[in-house]
């Protein structure tokens, strides 16, 4: 019988707490997301936006720290998808 009190208190705790922790985790994710993406380097440059020839862009193979950035960034995006479908389930 007391096990059932104990699993009670535990969630109305999650239920009050969690809203608020959702949320500092979204900005903390949101400002890791931000600074992936700033620091990924751009495949495209302006000059082919406006139609110039793309001799300059060339396919190149992701390595190192560069490969790092790039799954981490997507990393992020994914977690930061699932919290906020997470906040939308505990605040209702």
């Amino acid at each position: 019988m007391r096990l059932k009190s104990i699993d009670r208190r535990a969630i109305i705790v999650t239920r009050r707490y969690m809203p608020t922790l959702l949320s500092y985790i979204q900005v903390v994710l949101s400002i890791l997301l931000l600074c992936g993406v700033l620091l990924q380097r751009s495949e495209a440059g302006l000059g082919s936006a406006f139609g110039a020839d793309g001799m300059n862009s060339t396919r190149y193979t992701r390595r190192g720290f560069e490969k790092f950035l790039f799954i981490g960034t997507i990393t992020v995006a994914v977690l930061f998808v699932i919290s906020s479908f997470a906040s939308l389930f505990f605040r209702a």
